[in-house]
C-alpha cells in the first residue's frame, strides 16, 4: 500500500522520527529497517527492551494526527478501477483499520482480499504474506505479479516464486535489483499491470 498506492514516505518519516526521538533512538539506523516491514518487527530490532505492541499503539496515535495528509499515488485510482474484482489482493504491513480508513478517505476501490501485517506469523521479507494472498485468490504462485517499492517486499515476492515489478518511489533502482523489472512510478507501471491481469 505505502509507496505503491499511497504517497506516504514523507509522512511516515515524520511519524517515525517523532517516535524515535522521544525514546532517544538514532533515526539514521531506523530508516533502513522501515520500508515494507511491519512496525512491530522494526521496533523489536531498534528497541528490544520495549513491548512492540505497546509501541505500535503509540505510533498509531501519531499516525492518526498525520494521515489526513496522505495522498494517493498518481495512477492509483486509474489502476484499481481497471482491475477486475477478485483478480488482485492488497498485501501490506499495515493493519486492517489503517487500510480501511485510507481507502475510504481517498475513495479508492477496495480490494476483495487483504493480507495485513497481523495475518501472518512472519513479515516481509518472508514470503508468507504473498503466498497467503495467492491462496485466497485461488491463483498459482507463478501466475502472480507482485508490485513493490521496498527491498524487503521484492525479496518476499521472489521467495514466493512470483514475478516482481518494483517502483522507484521510495528506493533507488540498485536497491530493487532483485525485481524482474524496475520502473520509476506507478503511472509507468499501469500498462504492464493491466496487461498482466488481462493475460497479454
Amino acid at each position: 500500500m505505502d509507496g505503491v498506492l499511497l504517497d506516504s514516505e514523507a509522512t511516515y518519516r515524520v511519524v517515525w522520527a517523532r517516535w524515535a526521538e522521544g525514546l532517544g533512538l538514532d533515526t539514521v539506523h531506523l530508516w533502513p529497517r522501515l520500508a515494507g516491514r511491519r512496525a512491530s518487527d522494526t521496533i523489536a530490532e531498534m528497541a528490544p527492551h520495549l513491548d512492540p505492541l505497546e509501541e505500535v499503539v503509540k505510533l498509531r496515535a501519531l499516525l492518526l494526527e498525520e494521515q489526513a495528509t496522505l495522498p494517493a499515488m498518481p495512477g492509483a485510482h486509474e489502476l484499481l478501477a481497471a482491475l477486475e474484482k477478485g483478480s488482485w489482493a492488497l498485501v501490506t504491513s499495515n493493519e486492517e483499520g489503517v487500510i480501511r480508513e485510507q481507502f475510504e478517505r481517498l475513495r479508492l476501490p477496495r480490494p476483495g482480499v487483504v493480507v495485513g501485517g497481523s495475518a501472518v506469523l512472519h513479515g516481509k521479507p518472508d514470503p508468507a504474506c504473498f503466498t497467503a494472498a495467492a491462496e485466497r485468490l485461488g491463483a498459482a504462485f507463478e501466475d502472480c505479479l507482485v508490485v513493490e517499492d521496498s527491498p524487503a517486499g521484492v525479496a518476499a515476492g521472489r521467495a514466493a516464486g512470483m514475478t516482481v515489478l518494483a517502483l522507484e518511489t521510495t528506493h533507488r533502482a540498485e536497491l530493487l535489483s532483485g525485481a524482474h523489472r524496475v520502473v520509476a512510478t506507478l503511472q509507468d507501471a499501469v500498462p504492464t499491470i493491466r496487461g498482466w491481469v488481462a493475460g497479454d
